[in-house]
């Protein structure tokens, strides 16, 4: 069961990239939280503010190279495939819950450790708020996959889809991670626009497994992802043929997201700056014809990442669902 506590003790490892750097921006702020350590293989010895210089001033720490395990919960920022192998080097208290951001463990996969098993849930919170709550390990969600699912799950789970759906989402630059790649550089990526791994990306994997769950429908998912020439956030449209009628659909999201306080259903045409910089998932619903188009919008930093898993860490310890992550987007 969560326990309520004054003060979370956190350790994060991979603290040097995009989506470690942004937990500590969010972290440091957060009134039930001290961080202990901040571990980074490539920055170790050096401060914090060098690496990330708005920082300045906020934060005092140095990045660490080893790991104290006198801590509450651990996130894992290490990229995909990384999470097995810290967990295969390094014994763990049993006592030290875990937040992976990684996509090692997003199918509920249990796991065998150097000493005992672990159990993840799948960290998205519209889905499984109550599952986390009493979770010690939690499978942060993909960026894509949590946009994507956002703006499905409450039709999907009325079973009210009845043909193929037709995804396209246009991510930003940091989506790439922080190591420089060909189509990341700013020569590139500047006044530019491509597609890649059209129909197989890995995060369909999590969206399949979720919606088998919740339907006996079986949906295909045309998924086409697409790079932006922006730096952070997806906006996603989704479209599929149905009789059901607008106003209908609109009180199956509304009823589906009343206690969600970050997913919000707009009657407004929406874009990606009313999101930037925040922990909210935007949706828009219209259509045309027989044709339902339902557009969802994230930051794929906050509500793709590190806000989704403080949200987490929030539900895990029994805080308010938005203690530290009540942030306000500028759309100028």
């Amino acid at each position: 069961m969560s326990t309520k506590r004054n003060k979370i003790r956190v350790g994060i490892i991979g603290a040097s990239g995009y989506t470690g750097g942004e937990l500590l921006r969010l972290i440091i702020h957060h009134p039930n939280v001290d961080i202990v350590f901040a571990k980074s293989n490539t920055h170790k010895g050096k401060p914090i503010s060098n690496l990330f210089n708005d920082l300045e001033g906020e934060i005092d720490m140095k990045f660490s190279n080893t790991i104290n395990q006198d801590i509450d919960v651990l996130f894992l920022c290490t990229g995909h495939s990384k999470t097995v192998n810290f967990l295969n080097e390094n014994k763990l208290k049993k006592e030290i819950k875990i937040i992976d951001l990684s996509q090692d463990f997003r199918l509920e996969n249990s796991y065998d450790t150097l000493n005992h098993k672990r159990q993840f849930i799948y960290g998205l919170p519209e889905l499984k708020k109550e599952e986390i709550k009493n979770a010690n390990n939690i499978a942060n969600p993909g960026c894509f996959a949590t946009v994507i699912q956002l703006g499905l799950l409450p039709i999907i789970s009325k079973n009210l889809v009845f043909s193929d759906i037709h995804v396209n989402a246009v991510t930003g630059s940091t989506g790439a991670g922080i190591k420089p790649k060909a189509t990341s550089h700013f020569s590139w990526r500047n006044n530019n626009i491509s597609w890649y791994k059209p129909f197989e990306h890995q995060h369909l994997n999590e969206i399949y497994h979720n919606f088998k769950k919740l339907s006996k429908k079986k949906h295909k998912i045309n998924f086409l992802p697409i790079r932006g020439n922006f730096t952070r956030g997806i906006f996603c449209t989704s479209y599929f043929k149905s009789e059901i009628e607008l106003d209908s659909i609109y009180k199956v999201y509304s009823k589906f997201y009343k206690n969600h306080p970050f997913t919000n259903i707009s009657k407004n045409e929406i874009d990606l700056k009313q999101v930037i910089n925040t922990n909210k998932c935007l949706i828009h619903l219209c259509k045309k014809d027989d044709i339902i188009l339902i557009t969802s919008v994230i930051d794929n930093l906050i509500k793709g990442a590190s806000g989704q898993a403080i949200q987490n860490m929030n539900l895990m310890f029994d805080l308010n669902e938005n203690q530290g992550l009540k942030l306000k987007s500028s759309i100028y």
